[in-house]
This record gives structure tokens, sequence and C-alpha cells, in this order.
């Protein structure tokens, strides 16, 4: 059986058939219009279909010195915050002409280190990173050689680096108040057992905060760090305290699925036998048998904010003064505190 191989399509095959210069394609390709007719660009366009040409993504980019790609290191995809602030840098991104790697560093920072190096082998634009702080040396050296970089939900006093983030202390503080409102006095912080990165630490400080504001004294006991591996006894033995805890504030969805798993298990209801307030306002968190008060965050928007950072800097290498775009929280009341669509206020 005779195997037909076609021809590979070149850029001066599409100058030829198009009448026009190699260079004029180029400059087509490129998306440099200025001195380009309408019709020129219509006839380049129209031969690129009939044809098939392929440009060669990789040669672009070593002539160009872009690769019209960026990176994005999140903490854990599975959290609610990560997937949306992700969409939100990819919608963005597309419109714009760029692509997005996505990398998950599990707030871990060796694998953190890792994908960083990894990113800067592929040459990617600039990086936005929602970092642990461990890799601040290596974040100083990729601004230092000029790699566009982005920080997303951290803040660290010792870069000179654009941030977007919320206003996690402020956000936790209005809602500790709000329970405290609600006659709370013995409010949990449930934090999961892992890296406490600055945005949980912001948060632990607005709770501090509230208590202050209404004389209350902190009780360190009420501030535990779980996995899923002891949550059971840590929770069991607050639960047995002479007084025990009546309000929950999980510091992120991680922390809010771990609890609500476990009041279910434990047959404790909310709102009756305790209150309950989380960090994002995941899709299921009014859907639940007591809607969730949420501290909500504009994820979706403080991507969009991060890339449009990122590519302003990328596409002007003459850009200064760093940007520090703080989001407020809102916070978002429902059953889960006792509150009542019919109460009466």
């Amino acid at each position: 059986m005779e195997r037909v191989f076609m021809e590979k399509i070149r850029m001066i095959d599409v100058a030829k058939k198009a009448g026009v210069s190699k260079s004029t394609v180029s400059q087509y390709l490129n998306k440099r219009y200025e001195f380009m007719s309408k019709d020129t660009r219509q006839r380049i366009s129209e031969v690129i279909q009939e044809l098939g040409f392929k440009p060669n993504s990789v040669a672009r980019s070593l002539k160009l010195k872009k690769t019209n790609t960026i990176g994005i290191i999140v903490p854990n995809i599975n959290y609610s915050f990560s997937t949306a602030v992700s969409r939100g840098v990819e919608d963005y991104c597309q419109k714009k002409g760029y692509s997005v790697i996505i990398c998950n560093s599990d707030d871990n920072p060796e694998k953190e280190h890792a994908y960083i190096q990894m990113l800067q082998m592929k040459q990617v634009d600039g990086i936005i990173i929602s970092s642990t702080g461990e890799n601040n040396a290596l974040l100083k050296e990729e601004i230092i050689r000029q790699l566009p970089l982005v920080l997303l939900d951290r803040i660290f006093e010792d870069i000179k680096i654009d941030m977007v983030c919320s206003d996690h202390r402020t956000g936790a503080f209005e809602a500790i108040l709000h329970l405290i409102k609600m006659g709370h006095k013995r409010i949990l912080v449930v934090i999961p057992d892992e890296h406490l990165n600055s945005s949980r630490v912001s948060r632990i400080k607005g709770y501090y905060d509230a208590l202050v504001e209404y004389n209350i004294v902190a009780d360190e006991d009420l501030i535990v760090y779980v996995s899923e591996n002891n949550i059971d006894a840590k929770m069991d033995d607050l639960f047995k305290m002479d007084d025990p805890p009546t309000a929950i504030f999980c510091i992120n969805d991680l922390a809010t699925l771990q609890v609500l798993t476990y009041l279910k298990r434990k047959k404790i209801k909310i709102p009756e036998d305790v209150a309950v307030i989380g960090v994002d306002d995941f899709p299921a968190a009014n859907l639940l048998e007591s809607p969730l008060t949420v501290v909500g965050q504009h994820t979706y928007d403080m991507g969009i904010k991060a890339a449009e950072l990122l590519i302003r800097r990328i596409e002007d290498k003459n850009v200064d003064k760093c940007v520090q775009h703080v989001f407020p929280c809102e916070l978002i009341v429902r059953e889960s505190c006792g509150f009542k669509k019919n109460d009466s206020l």
C-alpha cells in the first residue's frame, strides 16, 4: 500500500501564494498590523486556512524571546480558592493570547521550589504564585533576572513585588464579631495542621482583634490544628470541656470540610448545638441542611487582577512601581449561626 506524506507548509509558501513578502506574513502572525491593509490581512488569513499552515511556536518563541505562556502556582487545586483564581487567570490570559500552566504546590516548599525552576526552564513569560514563604530567596533571584512575578493571596514585606490579596484580618474580625453579637464567647478556631501561611496568620490576628474589641479573654486551647487523622480526638476533648465552645470559625475550606464531616458524624446539630462560620463561599455552602455563613472572597476577580498585573509587567518592561491590590472580604450571613430569614432583627 502506497503511503502519502504531505510536505510541511512553510511561511515562504504562504507568502508566495498570498503574493506578499515573508516578512509581511511574519508581521501578520505577530499581530503587527500597523502598516498592513485590511485586504492583505484577509488574503494572508485565507491562504493560511487553505494551506493548513501551522506556525512553528518554538522558533517564534526563540526569535521573539517570548513564549506567550505564564505559570500559576497554587496551594491546592482542590480548594475552592485555588480553583476560582486559576479560572480567573486562565480566562483573562486566554483573551490576551497567553497560555497558562497550573502547578499545585500542596503548600510544600520543596514542591514549590521545583515548580519555580521548572517554569523557568520552560521559559514562561511570568509567574503568579501563592507562595509558602519559604522560597523568598529564589523569588528575589527571579526578580533580579527580571522575570515578571505577581504574589497571590500572600504578603511578604521583604519582597518588592506586585501583590493581589484579600483583607483577611478584617474579614475574620467581622466574622468573629458576628458570632460575639449572636451571644458567643467561647469561639473555637480550627486550622489545618499544615503550613501556616500569611493569609491564615492574618485571620488569626483578626480573631484576636475581635476578642479584644469586646474584652473577651483569649483561651489558647480554642486555637486547634487538626488533620484527618486527629480531628476526632481533638474535637472530642474540646466538647467534653466544662465550658465547651459554642461556635467554630474554620480558617479555610479544608478546615470547614473537616469540621462539617466531624459534626455530622457525631450528630452535633448546626446551629442548635454549635454555630459555624467558614472561609470561602464554595458552591454547596448554600445547599447544606443549615446553609453555611462564610467569609467570602472575590476569588475570580483576584485571578483576573493578578493576570492583568502580570501581563502589564510582561509587555511593558519600563513598569517600575509595584502594585498591592487588596480586595475586601464579605461576610455572607446564612443560617449556620442561628440566623433565620423569618427572624426579626
